[in-house]
């Protein structure tokens, strides 16, 4: 009959926070953030709707994290495969669209423009937050680096890739504007990271912006700035827009993870700034000379620091 009693005992008892059990394994995650104890501890009651630390936790740490607590490294590994996986998708598609000629080349190189960037992007909450995630998420564009190295040496040939990705069909253009581009991809997530609004608006105003800018040039732009006969008001303004309703979308997407902080007018209004002035040197010939991949991501950058 004690047994009995001891054993009836025991199992009532609280398993979270008893200093009577201090044997007893810790209870699962997903059991402490759903089930409500009775605690005779003297810390006070925990509020999970308002700055917990386990709730902070579940914002700022990915999917994958959670569901491997014990092991970033892997995580990161599990998100880098499944971006990787999603990119090079992305980019065998376009390649397929431009192998078999369905779209104008230019248009196909602008869409593949906008698009790898930006949807590369929305994977990032798979990594985690720190330098770790940082480094393991630059590998996507870093090994695209690799590929554009090998494509435009001629190490190996890829019709679609290089159809899609240069202006005229030759394999040494991969070697300058796609070239810069990954470069400024990479460099954006080793340096800025998720949790910064400066990452936000080098990759929204090089994908998004730029390549709107080529597009709404070609279709509207008949009215040629008097600066640079090669450049329009309609593709200025075009991408100017672009770039910005980009950034501010991506602004609400990372803030639902908890990864932005101050989502609000002020931020979308240095947002505004940064596109506008990355347009206007998206204008001016020297981007021409130079290339614009390079100097839009620069000039975002630099004025993002700036501001943010």
């Amino acid at each position: 009959m004690a047994t009995t009693t001891s054993l009836c005992s025991f199992i009532s008892s609280p398993l979270v926070d008893s200093p009577s059990l201090p044997f007893f394994p810790q209870i699962p995650r997903f059991l402490t953030a759903t089930t409500t104890f009775r605690s005779n501890s003297k810390l006070p009651p925990t509020d999970f709707r308002r700055n917990s630390p386990r709730r902070s936790c579940l914002i700022t740490s990915s999917p994958l994290a959670v569901m491997l607590p014990e092991n970033s490294v892997l995580s990161d590994v599990c998100a880098t495969g499944i971006s990787s996986i999603v990119a090079f998708s992305c980019l065998g598609f376009w390649g397929e669209i431009g192998k078999r000629g369905i779209f104008d080349q230019k248009l196909i190189r602008k869409l593949v423009h906008i698009n790898i960037g930006l949807v590369f992007m929305l994977c990032w909450p798979l990594f985690s937050s720190g330098l770790q995630g940082a480094l393991f998420a630059s590998l996507v564009p870093g090994l695209n680096i690799i590929r554009m190295l090998l494509l435009g040496f001629g190490v190996y040939h890829d019709e679609g890739t290089i159809k899609s990705m240069s202006r005229h069909g030759d394999r040494r253009e991969l070697l300058t504007g796609p070239l810069y581009y990954a470069l400024s991809i990479t460099s954006a997530c080793i340096f800025y990271w998720k949790t910064s609004p400066i990452a936000i608006a080098v990759i929204c105003n090089l994908c998004a912006g730029d390549g709107m800018a080529d597009i709404v040039g070609r279709r509207f732009g008949t009215e040629k700035l008097p600066y640079n006969k090669n450049k329009s008001f309609a593709g200025s303004i075009g991408m100017a827009i672009a770039g910005f309703l980009a950034s501010v979308l991506y602004m609400y997407y990372f803030a639902s993870f908890g990864y932005i902080k101050d989502s609000g007018a002020d931020m979308i209004l240095r947002f505004f700034i940064i596109s506008i002035i990355s347009a206007l040197v998206e204008s001016l010939p020297i981007s021409t000379d130079i290339d614009d991949n390079l100097t839009i991501s620069l000039t975002s950058a630099l004025v993002g620091t700036l501001l943010f």
